[in-house]
């Protein structure tokens, strides 16, 4: 079963997400504080993050680059940051994909598929 990260600071957003994608066949593990994922990620390798950009702790931006030195994990942003430079900027540091709160789960759980 193919593991995804949830890296999102709000309970309801973190768990809908848990709950499509494990409803899709997927093991979901959330984490709401951005200083805890790339040890995380390190350690549990997972197959694929969705990565909120704005978080506590350490942003997803900086969060994208370090892992991004170690590993080639599909990466999709999901944020409120909807203005084209931010979508540029998600992308330049690493992201493979970027999708704008709000979202449809649905399209979500099908982005997670296509990677």
């Amino acid at each position: 079963m193919k593991q995804i990260l949830v890296v999102e600071d709000e309970p309801k957003i973190a768990a809908v997400l848990q709950k499509y994608l494990e409803n899709a066949g997927y093991a979901a593990h959330a984490i709401a504080d951005g200083r805890e994922v790339v040890d995380w990620v390190r350690t549990e390798r997972p197959d694929l993050i969705l990565l909120d950009v704005m978080l506590p702790g350490k942003n997803g931006l900086e969060i994208c680059r370090e892992i991004r030195a170690f590993s080639e994990v599909p990466i999709i942003m999901v944020t409120a940051r909807v203005e084209e430079i931010d979508r540029l900027l998600g992308l330049e540091m690493g992201a493979d994909d970027y999708v704008c709160k709000p979202f449809s789960p649905r399209e979500v759980v099908a982005r997670v598929k296509a990677n």
